[in-house]
């Protein structure tokens, strides 16, 4: 079960520094932020006034012939020309305040990304990484403005409302106060109610995403194993908790909002029922004025509830917040020392193992005192049993990994006392599973090298024999490989893939499996120009098929993380042992098969001859 499966945080306590990272991105736009401050106090303050101006406008009516309206109307007019200001200066300024904290939250987000190690990744879903930078940040960066501007506005309408009330009238103030506590009573009932069900709702969510993103990854595994109806089951079961969830926080608030109204309702019936008998009794308060107070206390209710809201919301959004601020907080377990030094030396000459233990998890090694040397111009191969440790050995060849004892050293320095933006320059990696990126042919080329000039993307691909194949496509060199190279074979993109790797003309070449996709008569093809890229630097070759490796000039046959065997390919079949075993079973499953097609076509010839002479 992944993590975004096991992690619960419907109980988690609520932390305000979780919004630090989101703050000081935040504060990267001083503008907006000033002009949602202004905006909120500028609506704050005109609302206020409002009742103030039509408590006037009916007392001077009330005068007849001897009013004077036109002064009070037109100031009552130029404030809702105001109010259109601030509301426009408040909602431009959220948009980009919005805008532009989600921009720095995802670009520093990925950048993150891109500086940790392999292990990150290898214990964290795709679906639960892409939801890091897809709704979380979009969640928090939309919230954010809002919560400004509403503190703001709230905060200034509380204090401007109770001043003016109190000013004006404080009989009537209290009055019109009188259901506030029962309010905040019932606004912190009801947000921890929907603050559990929105974290339970959130929880399933993130779960949702990375079963989508899983989902849409293993699409061909899901349709060859026929596990629709299971993976329908699955997510239907996500699916039905998140409606329960989703539907539980709409039944809580379709009670709080109208219990919320009814309660403002009700200090405005009391402000009703107290004012009328004061305006009858003639003691200092007027039409006008218990009309301004009705509004008063209607107004007052909805800060309150904006409030409790905006407090919902972030509590709500805080576990979006706590994992970008867990994701900006990593720091990568591979990294440059302090004390890590550029060598001077123009190339390196050598890559050796010293005793190299690795686990990938405490107490299951996969490598014990593994050593090797390697020297320019050598090809090493790597052969063996799948989870004997041959992949393990390359990737931390290429510093995915470190060791967990012993070291990896170039030219007799510890990897470790080495800058690893200098050293990953300096390697070049064919994977099994090419990784192709969408767009042209050459642009996935020349994705190790930007500024490759176009003779020297096809001198590449002329070398692994992958140029006649792209000139064969539709647009040549600038066909599109459609997302993850899915308009290109296997094969091919292999092909592509080696391509990339001779155009950065690496010192260390590592290819793991990477002929293991292509088919047997493109294998022989490449394995031309896989001799020839080879010569000449530090390579490691991890091969499933012996016969692309015979001219190793050392294989190892790595068995539980240890060399059984080690040698060229003709000592290794003269000592008759593992590699021996290996290769021979290799060879007659081959041989095996190509009596088959053998016999398959001769089959066909024969079922032709037949249908011709029965013509």
């Amino acid at each position: 079960m992944s993590e975004v499966h096991r992690v619960d945080d419907s109980h988690a306590r609520f932390s305000l520094g979780v919004w630090r990272p989101i703050l000081e991105r935040a504060r990267a736009s001083p503008r907006a932020i000033t002009g949602l401050l202004v905006g909120g106090i500028i609506v704050a303050a005109i609302e206020t006034a409002l009742p103030l101006f039509v408590a006037r406008i009916i007392d001077e009516a009330r005068k007849g012939p001897d009013a004077v309206l036109t002064p009070t109307l037109i100031a009552y007019a130029g404030l809702f020309v105001l109010f259109a200001i601030g509301v426009w200066v408040f909602i431009d300024a959220a948009g980009k305040l919005a805008t532009n904290t989600a921009h720095l939250l995802r670009r520093d987000c990925f950048a993150k990304l891109q500086e940790l190690e392999q292990a990150y990744f290898d214990v964290r879903p795709t679906g639960w990484l892409v939801s890091r930078l897809t709704s979380d940040c979009s969640k928090v960066s939309g919230l954010l403005p809002w919560c400004l501007l509403d503190f703001a506005w709230c905060t200034a309408i509380v204090l401007a409302v109770t001043t003016t009330m109190f000013v004006t009238n404080a009989r009537l103030a209290v009055w019109a106060l009188a259901a506030v506590p029962v309010m905040a009573v019932i606004c912190i009932a009801f947000q921890r109610l929907l603050i559990a069900s929105g974290r339970h709702a959130r929880r399933i969510s993130s779960a949702m995403t990375a079963s989508y993103g899983e989902m849409l990854l293993g699409a061909k595994t899901t349709k060859a194993l026929a596990r629709e109806e299971e993976n329908l089951a699955d997510f239907q079961e996500l699916s039905t908790t998140m409606n329960f969830w989703a539907m539980r926080s709409a039944i809580l608030s379709s009670i709080y909002v109208p219990l919320m109204t009814a309660l403002a309702a009700t200090a405005g019936a009391l402000v009703l029922w107290r004012g009328t008998s004061d305006v009858l009794a003639a003691e200092g308060v007027t039409l006008g004025m218990l009309i301004a107070f009705m509004q008063f206390a209607a107004l007052y209710a909805q800060p309150v509830q904006e409030l409790s809201q905006r407090f919902a919301d972030i509590l709500n959004a805080s576990s979006a917040a706590e994992r970008i601020q867990s994701l900006l907080a990593t720091e990568p377990s591979i990294k440059d020392a302090p004390h890590v030094t550029t060598p001077t030396a123009p190339r390196i000459l050598e890559l050796r193992f010293d005793a190299v233990d690795f686990s990938y998890r405490v107490g299951v090694p996969v490598l014990e005192g593994f050593s090797l040397t390697v020297t320019r111009g050598m090809t090493v191969a790597l052969v063996g049993a799948t989870g004997g440790g041959k992949s393990t050995i390359v990737a931390l060849a290429t510093r995915f990994y470190e060791p967990t004892s012993g070291r990896v050293a170039i030219d007799g320095v510890d990897l470790r006392d080495r800058p690893l933006a200098w050293f990953t320059e300096r390697v070049g990696l064919v994977p099994q599973v090419a990784h192709l990126t969408a767009g042209s042919v050459r642009e996935n080329i020349r994705y190790g090298r930007l500024h490759a000039t176009d003779a020297e993307v096809e001198l590449a691909a002329q070398r692994v024999r992958a140029h006649d194949f792209i000139l064969a496509l539709e647009h040549g060199y600038e066909t599109d490989v459609g997302e993850g190279g899915e308009r290109l074979s296997t094969g091919q993109r292999q092909l592509v893939a080696l391509a990339r790797a001779v155009l950065r003309d690496p010192e260390i070449l590592v290819m793991d499996e990477a002929t293991s996709s292509v088919d047997t008569a493109t294998e022989q093809l490449v394995q031309c120009g896989v001799d020839e890229v080879l010569r000449g630097r530090i390579a490691l070759v991890v091969a499933h098929r012996l016969s692309t490796i015979r001219r190793a000039d050392l294989i190892l046959v790595i068995d539980r993380g240890r060399i059984a065997e080690q040698g060229t390919h003709k000592q290794l079949l003269a000592k008759r042992g593992r590699y021996f075993e290996l290769y021979t079973s290799q060879f007659a499953a081959d041989r095996e098969r190509q009596i088959l097609r053998t016999h398959d076509a001769e089959e066909e010839k024969t079922v032709a001859s037949l249908v011709l002479d029965e013509e």
